[in-house]
């Protein structure tokens, strides 16, 4: 960057008076910190990279202390970046500040082949960090293995289940498969019934796969009692709500057998759990519609079935689907797979971490697979008149929000005051919201008005915080409590 964005970064981040999610400062009066391994690998496994800037004391109110030597600091940085895995290159920036010299070092984002960055000297176990909030934290042993499962094309849905045998398998799901295989691969079910099984990685060294367990066997979780999902109906908007009968649960229901099976059972749930709204369209007809689009919540379940990690680490992780008043959200272990990212869901191919159990579930439920999921949740949420979904990715684990309230829903401004409307903010940014999106909450047309006169303000109060700080004008730009 240059000089004068350093300064102007500096300026703006000192009236918030808290580091980001993108910067880090260090203090650098008498000297660079010699253990900046955490921060280079950090910034370079998180998405965008980061910056750190030297000559500002956090811990003192962020008071700029200046630099003890521009040169040195630059040299030091380094030195310390030539002992990461990869080698991390820093882009350096010096400028002037009320008279006193500060440095900037900008971290450039890794190529996912070459993640997780570390420091050599504590080794690829100890010596990976991820970006939590303002803080470096270790990675996991499974944050580690999932960047090791794309590079390495790791398919854990084709381990063998030691337990099982071919008679686990169920006689009539198996006829029923060869049946549909005959129409939707003619070419495939020419083979001999066992040659089947095993090019649609559902056996392997005659042994059932997990692929092949989770499609077709007579009870799953024989052998992973966990890989199920937990459905919950929460009374109110937080969990631990407790209801006017002294109720934790309004239903709660651990949902197994075979992907297909789940996939019906939580559906089911889900309908039996929501409120219907009677609606009469432009032709006078009078229908009901469910409180979330069932063809979007199908969609998110099917996601999170396909999509979830079935490897060692996540054998003892359920699918988690939890019904609050306001809102549907449903969680799955394992973040985003390989090279595609939250803005990029929906507009590009993916990177398929289970295509084995996606091509079976093609033959068996008539599923696409054709990456139309995202666009299919974000459509029929539209459609419905409803706020669009949410998609988050955090750490292993991938969270899909639906909330009930629809985007034509105004919320009257007149009964409110100034200090009402930011609480609305606060309560709806809980989960990160587009400045389109706080507006349509809001019921405001001008979504330049709600930035300039709420959102700005919240931000310097230390109340919200952007998720993509460095480009605040960026089209997916989000805004988020700051808990």
């Amino acid at each position: 960057m240059l000089p004068e964005q350093l300064v102007n970064l500096v300026r703006d981040v000192l009236q918030k008076k808290c580091e980001l999610q993108h910067i880090e400062f260090k203090r650098a009066e008498k000297g660079t910190p010699e253990k900046l391994y955490g921060t280079l690998s950090s910034f370079s496994n998180q998405s965008g990279g980061g910056t750190i800037i030297f000559g500002i004391h956090e811990k003192d109110d962020f008071e700029i202390t200046g630099v003890y030597d521009a040169q040195y600091v630059q040299v030091q940085v380094t030195n310390q970046a030539l002992q990461m895995q990869p080698v991390v290159r820093p882009v350096f920036t010096v400028a002037l500040i009320d008279e006193k010299t500060i440095v900037s070092a900008e971290i450039s984002e890794c190529e996912i082949y070459d993640k997780p960055c570390y420091y050599k000297g504590a080794g690829r176990l100890r010596g990976s960090y991820i970006r939590v909030g303002e803080a470096d934290q270790p990675m996991t042993e499974y944050e580690i293995y999932s960047y090791e499962v794309f590079k390495r094309k790791i398919q854990d849905e084709l381990r063998i289940v030691e337990r099982a045998d071919m008679q686990s398998f169920d006689e009539d799901s198996l006829a029923e498969y060869y049946i549909r295989l005959k129409k939707a691969k003619p070419n495939l079910a020419k083979q001999t019934n066992e040659k089947i099984l095993i090019l649609q990685g559902f056996v392997e060294k005659e042994k059932p796969t997990v692929a092949g367990i989770m499609l077709l066997g007579e009870y799953p979780q024989a052998y992973f009692p966990q890989l199920s999902i937990t459905a919950m109906v929460v009374a109110g908007t937080k969990f631990g709500e407790i209801g006017v009968n002294g109720e934790r649960f309004i239903d709660n229901q651990r949902i197994e057998g075979t992907i297909p099976q789940m996939l019906n059972d939580a559906l089911a749930f889900v309908r039996r759990n929501s409120r219907n709204a009677t609606i009469i369209n432009n032709d006078g007809v009078r229908a009901d519609r469910s409180e979330y689009p069932m063809k979007a919540v199908r969609e998110i379940l099917l996601n999170a079935l396909i999509h979830r990690d079935y490897s060692i680490h996540t054998d003892n992780s359920p699918i988690r689907l939890i019904l609050y008043n306001d809102r549907l959200e449903v969680e799955n272990p394992g973040g985003l797979y390989g090279r595609i990212t939250i803005d990029d869901l929906g507009k590009v191919s993916a990177d398929t971490r289970n295509p084995f159990i996606a091509g079976g579930l093609e033959v068996m439920i008539d599923t696409e697979n054709r990456f139309s999921g995202i666009p299919t949740i974000r459509d029929e949420m539209k459609s419905a008149g409803l706020l669009p979904a949410i998609f988050e990715s955090r750490r292993g684990i991938f969270k899909v929000t639906l909330y009930n309230q629809p985007v034509t829903q105004k919320v009257n401004l007149t009964a409110l005051s100034d200090l009402d409307i930011p609480e609305k903010i606060i309560t709806f940014c809980k989960v990160p919201h587009s400045r389109s999106e706080i507006a349509a909450y809001l019921g405001i047309d001008s979504a330049y008005y709600v930035v300039t006169k709420y959102l700005k303000p919240l931000i310097e109060c230390g109340k919200l915080r952007m998720t993509l700080p460095k480009i605040p004008k960026s089209k997916n730009q989000k805004y988020f409590t700051v808990n």
